[in-house]
This record gives structure tokens, C-alpha cells and sequence, in this order.
């Protein structure tokens, strides 16, 4: 297993952060290579990828959710081995730290390789940076939430 961590810092209180990341299904608006989400349950996700021509359908299910806190996910089935953790870090009022902790299991040589050179930590890098843009582009007016715990 691989692993990466990354964080980014919005300007947007805790809340609105938070609902925006529960929103799955707008995950295709600001992660490269996700195609479709569906949210089949509260705690069932199905995920459609296409990342440097590889396609991959697989389902997660959230493991934990925490209002303001966290989401944990695991993949159950499919194309794609991973697990992970988003934490919201309350700074101030009107600021929220995102972190993102994810283990996942890069499948033969070219993903290897690319595990190796960096892609995946730059991608995440680049879909937290995009989620930045996402949610304070909208002035931390989130697209729905789902206040729930799992």
C-alpha cells in the first residue's frame, strides 16, 4: 500500500467546508479524472474514474462521518484498492484547514511507476487546490450537505 497526505487551507468556516466535501456527487467538478459519483445510500458510494487512460469503476462505503469533524471511506468492491480520511480543522471563524490522508494500492507497472514519480500526491494536490477555488469561488455557499453521523 501507498500513501499520501495533503491539506489545504480555505477560506471558508468549518461548516461550509464540511457540507461541501459531504456533496459526493459534485466531486467530478473539481477532482481530475473522476467522471461520475453516484450516492446509492448514506453510506454507499459509487465512483466512475478515468486517470491517464485507465478507467475504473469501483464502490466505497463511508465508514465514519462526523459533522465538522471527518469523513472515512474503504473501497468494497471494484477496480480500485484504497482507504482514507478527510479532517476539517477549524482556524477561525472564516477559515478551515483540509486534511486529506488516503492508503491505496497502485495496480501494475505504470501505476507503480507513477506512485513512485509523484502523480498521485500531485493529483491530490491539485484536486484539494481545485476544491479551494470550488467552494470559495461560491463564497462558502455549499451545494447541499448532509448533517448525519456515521
Amino acid at each position: 500500500m501507498s500513501k499520501v497526505e495533503e491539506s489545504v487551507e480555505v477560506e471558508v468556516p468549518v461548516r461550509a467546508a464540511y457540507d461541501q466535501w459531504t456533496q459526493f456527487e459534485t466531486f467530478p467538478r473539481f477532482m481530475d479524472g473522476v467522471e461520475r459519483i453516484e450516492q446509492r445510500t448514506d453510506t454507499l458510494i459509487h465512483w466512475v474514474t478515468e486517470i491517464g487512460g485507465v478507467r475504473r469503476e469501483f464502490d466505497a462505503v463511508v465508514t465514519e462521518q462526523i459533522p465538522d469533524e471527518r469523513v472515512a471511506w474503504t473501497t468494497v468492491e471494484g477496480e480500485a484498492r484504497q482507504a482514507g480520511v478527510v479532517t476539517f480543522h477549524r482556524l477561525d471563524e472564516t477559515r478551515t484547514k483540509v486534511m486529506l490522508q488516503m492508503d491505496f494500492a497502485p495496480e501494475g507497472l505504470t501505476e507503480q511507476v507513477g506512485d513512485k514519480l509523484g502523480f498521485v500526491k500531485r493529483k491530490v494536490t491539485g484536486d484539494l487546490k481545485r476544491f479551494k477555488s470550488f467552494i470559495e469561488e461560491r463564497g462558502g455557499q455549499e451545494t447541499g450537505a448532509w448533517r448525519g453521523s456515521v
